[in-house]
C-alpha cells in the first residue's frame, strides 16, 4: 500500500490530468496543490509511483499521466465524493417530466441525458418488455379494403400496421374480433399469452382469415419485445474529448459501437453488480483499452431490469459520473413506477 504523501501526489495527479487533459510536472503540483513539499521531492515521488505502476511516462512531455493501476487506486481509494448539484437534479426532473410519456422514451431520453450531462458516450439496456401487460387492439378504418391495427400495452407500447382485410369481410367482422381478443388477452403480460387463449379467440372468432391477420400483429408485437433493447447516445460528445480527436486511432472504438450485440454483451457482464468501474487495461475488447466503463445496474420492487453506463477516456470524471449513475438509476425506478410497469 502507498504511504499517504504517495496518495496524495498520486490524487492531485489525476485530478489535475482529469481536468487539463497535459500530462502534469512536479512544478505544476507543486505550485496549484498544497502538498506541503517542495517540487523536488515531488518529482521523486513521481519517479517511485511511475516505477511502481501508477504513472507513465509521456515521452514527448516531461510530465506523468496515470495509468489504468494508478486510476484503479484512485477510484477505491482516493476518489473525493461529488455529489449532484441541485440544478443539475432539477434540470434531469424537468427533463424527464417534459420528454417521457410512454416506457420506450424513458430509455431513449435516458441515454440523452447521461450523454448531456457526462460528455461521453452513454449505453442503456432495456429490459425484455415481454413483462409489459396487453391492453387492447383496436382497428381503424382505413378504405374499402384495408384497415389500421393498432396494439397496445399498458406499459405505452404500440405496435400497428396496415392490413389487408380478407375477402369477405368487414370492418364490422374486425370490430367484432378486437372484442374477443380485448376479451381474452386484457392483463396478460405479453410474454405468458398462451396457446390456449390463441385457442379460445380463432374458435370464437370462427374466421380463419380473420385470425390470421390478427395473429400476425401479435406475433410481431411478441418478437420486437422479447429483444432487450440498447440505447446509445453521445458519439458526437465523446470524440470532442481530446484523446479522440484522431479518428484512425479510435476507429476501433467507432466500430464497436456499431455492434449492437457486442454493446450489449459488455453491458450485461456486470448485471447485478450494482455500481462498477472498469478500467483501461481491464477492459476485456482492444477497442476499449484506452476507455474507461462506469456501469450500473437498476431494479424494481427487487426484480433486475437492466443496466446504464458511461464509455469514455480512462481520463473520465468518475467521482461525478458515478453520483450521475446512482442518481439516474433511483430516477429511472421512479419513472418506471409512473408509466404502471
Amino acid at each position: 500500500m502507498l504511504d499517504e504523501r504517495k496518495q496524495r501526489i498520486l490524487q492531485a495527479v489525476i485530478q489535475d490530468y482529469i481536468s487539463s487533459a497535459e500530462p502534469v510536472g512536479s512544478r505544476t503540483l507543486a505550485r496549484k496543490y498544497d502538498l506541503g513539499v517542495s517540487p523536488a521531492t515531488i518529482r521523486n515521488e513521481m519517479a517511485d509511483l511511475e516505477m511502481l505502476g501508477y504513472l507513465e511516462h509521456i515521452h514527448t512531455s516531461s510530465g506523468r499521466v496515470p495509468s489504468s493501476k494508478g486510476y484503479r487506486l484512485y477510484v477505491d481509494s482516493l476518489l473525493p465524493v461529488q455529489p449532484m448539484t441541485d440544478a443539475e437534479k432539477a434540470m434531469i426532473d424537468k427533463w424527464y417530466k417534459a420528454k417521457v410519456q410512454q416506457l420506450d422514451q424513458v430509455f431513449q431520453e435516458t441515454a440523452k441525458i447521461i450523454s448531456k450531462l457526462t460528455r461521453n458516450v452513454s449505453l442503456v439496456l432495456a429490459p425484455q418488455i415481454s413483462k409489459a401487460a396487453f391492453r387492447c387492439m383496436q382497428f381503424l378504418p382505413l378504405d374499402d379494403h384495408r384497415v389500421i391495427a393498432v396494439l397496445m400495452t399498458d406499459a405505452g407500447f404500440v405496435e400497428n400496421r396496415i392490413m389487408e382485410m380478407p375477402a369477405g369481410s368487414s370492418f364490422e367482422d374486425f370490430q367484432r374480433m378486437a372484442k374477443v381478443i380485448n376479451g381474452c388477452l386484457a392483463g396478460h403480460t405479453l410474454g405468458a399469452i398462451q396457446n390456449g387463449s390463441l385457442k379460445q379467440i380463432e374458435a370464437e372468432i370462427g374466421d380463419n382469415g380473420l385470425y390470421e391477420s390478427a395473429m400476425t400483429l401479435i406475433d410481431k408485437a411478441l418478437n420486437s419485445q422479447r429483444k432487450e433493447r440498447l440505447y446509445l447516445g453521445g458519439t458526437t460528445e465523446m470524440m470532442e474529448q481530446p484523446e479522440f480527436h484522431n479518428v484512425d486511432k479510435v476507429k476501433e472504438l467507432l466500430i464497436m459501437l456499431e455492434k449492437d450485440q457486442l454493446m450489449k454483451d459488455i453491458l450485461k457482464a456486470h448485471l447485478g453488480d450494482g455500481l462498477t468501474v472498469t478500467i483501461g487495461q481491464e477492459n476485456e475488447y482492444s477497442g476499449i483499452k484506452d476507455c474507461s466503463i462506469i456501469t450500473a445496474t437498476y431494479h424494481l420492487d427487487g426484480e433486475l431490469l437492466g443496466s446504464m453506463a458511461v464509455l469514455g477516456p480512462t481520463r473520465m470524471e468518475y467521482g461525478r459520473t458515478m453520483s450521475l449513475l446512482n442518481y439516474m438509476n433511483n430516477n429511472l425506478t421512479e419513472v418506471i413506477k409512473r408509466l404502471h410497469w
